[in-house]
């Protein structure tokens, strides 16, 4: 087959190992210099081909690109972009098969959530349809741990490892103080529709008990009176409560807790503060002293105590995509499949795009305590491998050394895209 160069491309949030995923992908890549040339990076994801605004990774020192396995949040730029069908506009679709031409792309690895898979779903039915032959591979990668297939998600691990490291710490201090001064704190995580970080709360638990005393989740409809019976019932018992609320903890209607009122650039809901909210909540009914804080960026920025498993399970990712577009297959995102629970045995596989994008993977209720306010055994089982180990990244004058590319942008070929 002839040799032809690839794009790779991360988009949506980014995490503390997507870069290990780049990682992966270019190193597999550069070990098969004989079916693939260049691998370009797109600057700000899908926006980098858009605008033809290609980073030639080749410029990189084999040094350099190895130091992204330790380096968190996107090397290259990331984006939140979402095509629309082609039916609709096809002009996106031209273009990107215009650049690719122009730049002799043959393999397209686009890294992200499942807008992303859509994307990566719709590049490849664009090539079809245009006539260009582009393999498409999707590379998972979600702090909500919310898609379809995969046992988990690359990025996941790492950030419910920092959620169950924080709260533990937290919760030690809030324990140490709540006889004079503070009796709630309440820790806010990310999650839209999928509780999976706010259920890694629970594993600051010493054998399974202890703070957080209630974990709030997307998938459990809030209720007010029973939450704040809970939390006066812990106070009464430990005396005090630490709570772990998921960003997308709603009422029975589906109404967010902490409805910003606008749209993102998919058209997700933007949330506010649900901690700020519960915290009234609790101040106003109980007259507890309280405190709360938002793990927002840095709950997935958080590289220097990412998980073991999450490092290597993203690298394997990356690796695995340039294999199997070596192989011919298309239009697939690799997986990630359990073998064994105890000890814990994971391999890759592949699942077609068009099964995952746009599906979210919630937390099963069988995870969920009856009560709706813990996790189960079974959750706990599911969890507990996926912040194992410790992949410390090198340190310099008392802070992480972190990888700095030169992102040098290929020599544009075609007119402006308009």
């Amino acid at each position: 087959m002839a040799k032809r160069n690839a794009f790779y491309a991360q988009s949506g949030g980014v995490t503390a190992v997507i870069n290990a995923t780049a990682c992966g992908v270019i190193e597999t890549a550069r070990k098969h210099k004989q079916r693939i040339g260049t691998v370009f990076a797109g600057r700000n994801g899908i926006l980098g081909a858009l605008r033809e605004e290609l980073i030639d990774t080749g410029k990189e020192s084999a040094a350099s690109i190895a130091a992204l396995r330790h380096t968190p949040s996107g090397a290259f730029g990331s984006c939140r972009h979402k095509l629309k069908p082609m039916a609709d506009d096809p002009r996106e679709y031209e273009r990107l098969i215009s650049v690719f031409k122009a730049h002799d792309i043959g393999y397209f690895f686009y890294n992200g959530g499942g807008d992303s898979q859509d994307t990566a779903n719709k590049v490849a039915v664009a090539g079809a349809r245009l006539d260009y032959p582009v393999t498409c591979i999707g590379i998972p990668k979600t702090v909500d741990n919310d898609l379809p297939f995969t046992d988990t998600c690359p990025g996941f691990g790492s950030v419910a490892k920092y959620v169950a490291v924080s709260v533990r710490e937290a919760a030690l201090d809030v324990a140490s103080m709540c006889e004079s001064s503070t009796k709630v704190f309440i820790m806010e995580v990310m999650g839209r529709h999928a509780g999976w970080i706010a259920a890694a709360g629970a594993l600051a638990q010493v054998d399974g008990k202890g703070p957080p005393h209630i974990i709030l989740f997307p998938e459990i409809p809030f209720d007010r009176d029973k939450f704040l019976a809970k939390v006066k019932a812990s106070v009464a018992k430990d005396g005090y409560c630490v709570v772990v609320v998921s960003e997308g903890t709603s009422y029975a209607d589906g109404t967010f807790l902490a409805d910003a009122g606008t749209k993102d650039a998919f058209g997700h809901t933007q949330l506010g503060g649900v901690a700020p909210t519960i915290a009234a909540m609790v101040k106003d009914s109980l007259g507890y002293k309280y405190h709360w804080a938002v793990a927002d960026y840095l709950q997935r920025a958080a590289r220097h105590i990412a998980s073991a498993t999450d490092v290597e399970q993203a690298y394997a990712v990356g690796k695995a995509a340039v294999e199997f577009a070596l192989a011919g297959k298309n239009s697939v995102m690799p997986i990630i499949v359990r073998k064994r629970a105890k000890p814990y045995r994971w391999e890759i596989d592949a699942a077609p795009l068009s099964k995952i994008a746009n599906v979210e993977k919630t937390v099963p209720r069988s995870f969920i305590s009856k009560d709706g306010f813990g996790i189960t055994k079974k959750a706990r089982e599911y969890l507990q491998p996926l912040i194992a180990g410790e992949d410390y990244p090198p340190y310099e004058n008392g802070v992480p050394k972190y990888a700095r590319l030169k992102n040098v942008l290929a020599k544009k070929k075609l007119p402006p895209f308009r």
